[in-house]
C-alpha cells in the first residue's frame, strides 16, 4: 500500500472515530434530558406519557399524607391554577413543607397521579425555578383578573 492510501485509510479511521464519539455523547445526553412542566401543563396534557420530567410548584396546604410504612407520602403539587396529586417513596428533605416549593421528579401514572423517583424542596426563602415561579405569577394574574370580571359582573 503506497504512503497515500495509508493516509487515507487513518484519515478515515479518525473520522469515523470521532463520528462514533460524537453519537454516543448525544444519545446519554438525550436519554438523560429532563424537561420540566408546571401543574397546568400536566392537567392539560402537555407532559410526555411514560417519560421522566420534573413537576415543580408549591405543595399545597393540608395536602401531606405519610403511610404507616414511614416511608411513602402523598402530597399534592400546585402552581395556584391547577393541582396534580403526587405520591412518593423515600426520604424527604429537610426543607420540604406544605406551603413551600418543591421540584419533583418522576412520571405521571395512567390514573394521573404523578410517581416520584426524586423530591427537590427549595433551598432558600427567595429561591424558585424560573418556570415555577412565571407559572405561579401567570396563575395568581389570571385568578386576580377572573375575580376582577366576576366583581365587576355581579354590579
Amino acid at each position: 500500500m503506497k504512503p497515500r492510501h495509508k493516509r487515507f485509510v487513518l484519515v478515515g479511521v479518525g473520522v469515523a472515530g470521532v463520528a462514533l464519539s460524537a453519537s454516543l455523547v448525544l444519545s446519554a445526553f438525550q436519554k438523560n434530558l429532563v424537561f420540566f412542566y408546571t401543574p397546568t401543563q400536566v392537567a392539560s396534557n402537555e407532559a410526555p406519557v411514560g417519560k421522566s420530567f420534573r413537576i415543580g410548584g408549591l405543595v399545597e396546604k393540608g395536602s401531606v399524607k405519610r403511610e404507616a410504612d414511614g416511608v411513602s407520602v402523598r402530597f399534592v403539587v400546585t402552581d395556584t391554577a391547577k393541582s396534580i396529586p403526587v405520591t412518593y417513596r423515600g426520604i424527604l428533605p429537610d426543607l420540604f413543607r406544605e406551603g413551600k416549593g418543591v421540584v419533583t421528579q418522576g412520571k405521571i401514572g395512567p390514573d394521573g397521579t404523578f410517581r416520584a423517583e426524586e423530591v427537590l424542596a427549595k433551598h432558600d426563602e427567595n429561591y424558585m425555578p424560573p418556570a415555577a415561579q412565571d407559572a405561579l405569577n401567570q396563575a395568581t394574574a389570571k385568578k386576580a383578573a377572573q375575580s376582577m370580571a366576576a366583581a365587576e359582573g355581579g354590579k
